[in-house]
């Protein structure tokens, strides 16, 4: 081999390794400005979005907030206690149901099934549509399946957990088994070539090891669950002025609650819905930075 053809597959080679070209070409600098630019645009619009949501919220920062439930009579202490507390209700119940069966789900498509029947296939295909699917239509079939099971008032906290978990539950799937994935076959192998069943493999070796990804996978869906107001509102849920007890009460949701204040007339109600998305924004962001810190307290490097 030539020196000038050995140079050309080291730098070939090294623009594989490293992701990076030293080609400087006018279309391609003009291509990597318009994505920098596309980047930088979006977050300045989301940074400029939030500030001016809580400069507008900032006069209602107490503790009124969060203690206390809409008021009609005093709307410049109207507080969000039914919401908050009906969205805990509502992300543990949907955790409860989904959780379980979106892990199972993925394990046997994943370790058990037969990727060549034609069922399995079928599957695999509504999973991916599924995902993408619009959150309203999640609530017109819980509210079917509320009906289906002869409730007649279906803004309860299991209607609004059942069309949150048929909401999460596709990413569930997915990202499990991309965890799942992400485990080496050789420990499979191994344990295989020790006497273990398929069954003891997956539940001791592969399950233990993809943990990290299926919690962080789990959060995500769960964080995007929590600001969903759509499938609430085809349930029929709406502001309630006091703290769910069990399942078949009456609940409300923080986002349903803001829906309603932000298109109030008056500017009270207003104030707190801003505040409101704050306390909004701050749980999401907890929960993103909660999966961040499993994913990489956790993480295995094979």
């Amino acid at each position: 081999m030539s020196i000038a053809t050995r140079t050309a597959a080291e730098v070939t080679a090294s623009t594989i390794a490293t992701g990076r070209s030293r080609d400087r070409n006018p279309g391609s600098m003009i291509f990597l400005g318009a994505l920098w630019f596309s980047l930088f645009f979006g977050v300045v619009v989301l940074a400029v979005l939030i500030i001016d949501t809580a400069i507008a919220g900032s006069q209602r920062f107490d503790l009124n907030l969060i203690q206390g439930y809409e008021s009609i009579v005093r709307k410049d202490e109207t507080g969000f206690r039914a919401g908050i507390l009906g969205t805990i209700w509502l992300m543990v119940t949907t955790a409860l149901i989904t959780i379980p069966i979106g892990i199972a789900t993925a394990v046997y498509l994943e370790e058990f099934a037969d990727k060549k029947s034609w069922y399995n296939q079928l599957v695999e295909i509504n999973l991916q549509n599924l995902a993408a699917i619009p959150s309203i239509i999640y609530g017109m079939l819980a509210a079917a399946i509320m009906g289906l099971f002869g409730f007649t008032f279906k803004g309860i906290v299991l209607g609004g957990a059942i069309a949150l978990g048929l909401l999460i539950l596709p990413v569930i799937i997915i990202t499990t088994r991309e965890a799942l994935r992400s485990v080496p076959q050789d420990i499979r192998q191994a344990s295989l070539a020790l006497g273990a069943t398929v069954w003891q493999t997956t539940w001791k070796q592969t399950l233990p090891s993809a943990i990290p990804g299926i919690a962080t996978g789990t959060i995500l869906g769960l964080s995007r669950a929590v600001g969903e107001a759509a499938p609430l509102i085809m349930l029929g849920v709406a502001t309630v002025r006091f703290d769910p007890a069990s399942l078949t009460d009456k609940v409300s949701a923080l986002p349903i609650q803001i829906f309603n204040l932000a298109s109030a007339p008056q500017d009270e109600l207003r104030t707190a819905a801003s505040a409101a998305i704050v306390l909004l924004l701050a749980m999401i962001i907890g929960m993103n930075a909660l999966a961040i810190f499993i994913r990489n307290k956790f993480q295995r490097t094979w």
